[in-house]
């Protein structure tokens, strides 16, 4: 009997040390951006699956920046502000972002009196492709073109792609 014991609590510190050190090593460091995986996500209360869902995210390819992890579980907020945490499966890291406020043009190059070549109304996803100083280059429904960076959820600030 004593031996099963003592197997119990080696059997339960080598997990937790499993644990310990995988929640060191598999999650890239927060804050980033990722987007959605699937059409259906839920977004819950804390991290796991006995916590209630707050919400359901329902945009495939929609940008999310994690905020936190807790071994499988990333803590989210989407573009409208909404934070809660869901399993790292539900997310890829493709870089994506979405369109804010009002209808926006895309450039031909990234300044205000480029050569417009469309228009993305709010909530429009596209593919993040660059960003340099004020403005990323984006795709959307096929079309390439630079956006103002402030017009768009998906990106920081300071952040440079190329």
């Amino acid at each position: 009997m004593r031996w099963g014991a003592t197997f119990l609590a080696v059997a339960a510190l080598a997990t937790a040390i499993t644990t310990a050190w995988a929640d060191d090593k598999s999650a890239p460091a927060a804050p980033r951006f990722e987007s959605l995986r699937w059409d259906k996500v839920n977004l819950r209360a804390g991290p796991g699956d006995q916590y209630p869902i707050r919400w359901v995210l329902t945009r495939k390819g929609m940008p999310v920046e994690v905020l936190d992890s807790f071994d499988v579980w990333r803590k989210i907020r989407d573009w409208q502000g909404s934070v809660g945490w869901v399993h790292e499966r539900m997310l890829i890291g493709n870089r994506t972002v979405i369109v804010t406020g009002i209808e926006r043009t895309l450039h031909a190059d990234p300044n205000e009196t480029a050569k417009p070549v469309a228009r993305a109304e709010p909530g429009v996803v596209g593919r993040l492709l660059a960003c340099r100083g004020a403005w990323c280059r984006i795709e959307a429904q096929g079309v390439k073109g630079w956006i103002e960076r402030r017009a768009i959820f998906g990106v920081t600030l300071d952040e440079v792609l190329e």
